[in-house]
This record gives C-alpha cells, sequence and structure tokens, in this order.
C-alpha cells in the first residue's frame, strides 16, 4: 500500500506529469487515503481491498508513464544492499525525498496533502505543501512502518550501516528513476537524505 503511494506521489511531482497521469495519481492517492488503514486493520474487508486494487493500479498507470522519482532510487539501494522490503524502504524515504523536493513542486504537494485528508483551506502554499508530509509520516505509521531505517533493519534482522551511505549514494545517483525528480538531488543531498531516514 505504501509502495503505491509511492508511485502516486513520485508520478504526480514527476517532471514527466501529464493530465492523464495526474488524474490516476490524484484518484490513487483519494483511494489509499480511503482504504488502506481499513485493508491493514482488517484484511477481509473486501471493499478496502478491492479499493487498494483499484488503488495500486491507477499508481502504477501513472508510474509507468511518468515515471518515479528519488524515492525509488534510493530504495533500490537498500533492497540491494540488505534485501530490505522494497514497499517499507519507500515508506520510510518518502516524507523525506518529499521535504527535499517542496521547493520545486509547493501547489501539487498541497493537493497530495488535501487528497490524503488534510485541512489546507486558508493557508499558504508552504503551509499547505507541509501538510503533505505530516499526511504521508502519519499514515507510515498508522500502518506500522517502522519509524527508520536501522529500525526497519532490526525487524528483518539487518543491519542498516552509516559507512555503506557513500556508495548507496553512487548507486542511487546513476539510478533512471532519479531522472523525473522534480528537484536536482545532489551527492551530499542523497547522504543527507540517508542519514536522516536512519
Amino acid at each position: 500500500g505504501m509502495d503505491a503511494l509511492t508511485h502516486a506521489v513520485e508520478a504526480y511531482v514527476s517532471t514527466a506529469a501529464t493530465p492523464m497521469t495526474d488524474a490516476c495519481a490524484e484518484k490513487a492517492m483519494e483511494y489509499i487515503n480511503r482504504y488502506l488503514r481499513r485493508a491493514v486493520a482488517n484484511g477481509r474487508d473486501k471493499e478496502a481491498r478491492e479499493g487498494m486494487c483499484y488503488a495500486q493500479y491507477l499508481a502504477g498507470m501513472a508510474f509507468n508513464n511518468a515515471s518515479l522519482g528519488h524515492v525509488h532510487a534510493m530504495a533500490h539501494q537498500l533492497g540491494g544492499f540488505y534485501d530490505l522490503p522494497h514497499g517499507e524502504c519507500n515508506a520510510i524515504l518518502l516524507p523525506h525525498v518529499s521535504q527535499y523536493n517542496l521547493i520545486s513542486s509547493r501547489r501539487r504537494f498541497g493537493r497530495i496533502a488535501r487528497l490524503l485528508g488534510e485541512r489546507t483551506e486558508g493557508l499558504s502554499p508552504t503551509d499547505a505543501s507541509q501538510k503533505a508530509i505530516t499526511a504521508i509520516s502519519i499514515l507510515s505509521k498508522d500502518v506500522g512502518i517502522p519509524a527508520g531505517l536501522i529500525a526497519l533493519g532490526k525487524k528483518y534482522g539487518k543491519e542498516v550501516r552509516e559507512e555503506d551511505i557513500p556508495i548507496m549514494t553512487a548507486n542511487a545517483q546513476k539510478d533512471a528513476c532519479g531522472l523525473t525528480n522534480p528537484r536536482i538531488m545532489t551527492d551530499a543531498a542523497v547522504a543527507a537524505i540517508y542519514k536522516a531516514a536512519l
């Protein structure tokens, strides 16, 4: 579910976004907000499970046409180095990368906040966009995503090491997903995000 959210968010703020991908991403985020908590709380809730099926399918259509961003570029390294679950790596990185990307897409992040259930009436574009980070973080916590990469590693019996950040940063910078990130990512920014996500 959080992987689907990452697909939708990254496609929505991608430099290759189009009206078609926007429509798919927006509906996916709306459905994820409506159904993910319910699906996690009760796996026998068929309406919630069906809603999440539509959400992931719509998010897939969005990112297959608009591509992704640096959340995926960075998460791929965590999967490769430590064999950690892709969706949970995305969920942990998504608020951090989104925070970095805010200045490039304030109005889009404000819309993400509304789609994820946050009230943004009367807020400036900057304050409304910040609500998207809040909404993503709350949803992650509600569905049981560990607070950081070290905690995620412990959950699966892996050791996430700070000394691996330079090589993961170099590899993430070569990942094709980063090409459509809305803000240019420097090596220093990628390394800082990995450290912040520990």
